[in-house]
């Protein structure tokens, strides 16, 4: 049996995000490369103005012919990042050197690059398999799906604000959040519940703009789940800060 017209278009649709994905990770260790500039005006934005930032997702189709960026300068940036606020925390809260190494690879491999594969194979996933419009049959019209960096992509600009709040407007509030009392349990499930609706938000922008995807909003459900958690995590008693800062510094 000949290949269809769809199977061919992804035939031809994986190879060349898999030579993109290549040319990606050897772009990591070639500094010089990359578009550090460029890299600091998104990540401002996104903590401002993030339909700016996908709005240049769009120049960036049109320019590159993919969704996904060609630079890993974002992924570099942000670990680095998080190295040096992981560093900062075990200063402060801190035992030993060994403890500090464990923490700060911890941190980088675990909070953010593990949970975001995993986070964006899922919505990738599930996007490539509920999410796509429906093509008409008699339609002439190029199948398109979501390429995994972009996927990833995605769970990056959404990490960045978290990072900014979580990490680095958490760790100088700390002191506070950390207290006894019910000011510090408002406060800090407060800063949580922001920061975590925020990073969810993001996520449905980097998939609204996505022209071929339907049903965008599903990404908006965990925000509603968050929120609704809000009060009952105040009334038990529940401060986010002080099972963080414990879970690594207990």
């Amino acid at each position: 049996m000949l290949p269809t017209s769809s199977s061919r278009n992804r035939t031809v649709s994986g190879t060349r995000h898999a030579s993109s994905f290549t040319q990606y990770l050897g772009r990591i260790i070639k500094w010089r490369q990359m578009d550090i500039e460029y890299t600091f005006w998104q990540m401002l934005h996104l903590c401002t103005s993030p339909k700016v930032v996908y709005q240049h997702t769009k120049y960036h189709k049109q320019t590159k012919n993919q969704w996904a960026r060609d630079d890993p300068a974002f992924v570099v940036i942000c670990s680095l990042l998080l190295a040096v606020a992981a560093s900062a925390y075990c200063a402060a809260y801190g035992h030993s050197f060994a403890h500090t190494c464990l923490t700060i690879v911890s941190v980088v491999l675990f909070h953010f690059l593990l949970i975001g594969i995993v986070l964006a194979t899922l919505c990738w996933a599930l996007c490539n398999h509920y999410l796509l419009e429906d093509i008409p049959a008699h339609s002439h019209a190029i199948e398109q799906r979501v390429e995994w960096l972009y996927a990833f992509d995605v769970h990056c600009n959404s990490f960045f604000p978290l990072f900014v709040s979580l990490y680095v407007l958490h760790y100088f509030l700390s002191p506070l959040l950390v207290g006894h009392g019910i000011l510090p349990v408002i406060f800090s499930n407060l800063l949580f519940m922001l920061a975590l609706s925020y990073y969810h938000y993001l996520n449905f922008l980097g998939y609204d703009v996505l022209p071929f995807l339907d049903k965008t909003t599903f990404f908006l459900i965990p925000i509603m789940i968050i929120i609704g958690f809000f009060p009952f995590s105040i009334l038990a008693g529940f401060n986010p800060s002080r099972f963080a800062l414990g879970f690594y510094f207990s």
